[in-house]
């Protein structure tokens, strides 16, 4: 199966945080799934780095490192995905307030 993280999933996962309920450490770590890490991700930690490290303790580098280290593989954002947060916009479908995350449903509904 494929599986599109999110950020703070992926962020925990290649921490070794203990946050991730054994259910996500089963999916992430299955060789029967391909898990996919977005750049709009790698973006996010890049901006949440730069405004206060202590709460995000890693740089954009350092994560991108560690996801590619993981074998993650990475989902660059294309112009159908931009395009598609607009359709999103559009719905009637509840969606969350983060851009970061809205651009991570736009690259899930595409079907990676």
């Amino acid at each position: 199966m494929k599986y599109l993280l999110d950020t703070h999933i992926i962020f925990w996962a290649v921490c070794n945080e203990d946050r991730l309920p054994a259910e996500i450490l089963n999916i992430i770590n299955s060789q029967e799934n391909d898990i996919y890490f977005s750049s709009a991700s790698v973006w996010e930690v890049v901006m949440k780095h730069r405004k206060n490290p202590k709460n995000m303790p890693v740089d954009g580098q350092i994560f991108l490192d560690a996801c590619l280290k993981a074998s993650f593989i990475p989902v660059p954002i294309e112009n159908a995905h931009v395009l598609a947060v607009d359709e999103l916009q559009r719905s009637t479908e509840k969606i969350h307030n983060d851009p970061f995350d809205r651009i991570l449903i736009a690259q899930a509904k595409q079907r990676i």
